[in-house]
């Protein structure tokens, strides 16, 4: 079975409600992982505005045009490294 997200929700500050394909949910906490980033790329994340405006895009949760994204399976296990 491919996992591939579904749905996402911001809910508040860094963290973000994801619903997965096999009906898995994770409520994950972005703020650690941006918050020790050392590119400057990732670490403009941290500007809210900015972290809101992810998409799903061919079942992956991502930032500007994949310029921020994360391995399915880490986010399907609710971890983000």
């Amino acid at each position: 079975m491919t996992i591939f997200v579904k749905k996402a929700k911001y809910l508040k500050e860094y963290k973000i409600q994801i619903l997965f394909s096999d009906e898995t949910e994770q409520i994950l906490d972005f703020k650690g992982f941006l918050s020790t980033a050392k590119n400057p790329m990732t670490k403009k994340y941290l500007n809210t505005n900015l972290f809101k405006k992810f998409q799903i895009k061919h079942g992956d949760l991502e930032w500007n045009d994949f310029e921020l994204c994360f391995p399915i399976w880490d986010l399907h296990e609710g971890k983000i490294n």
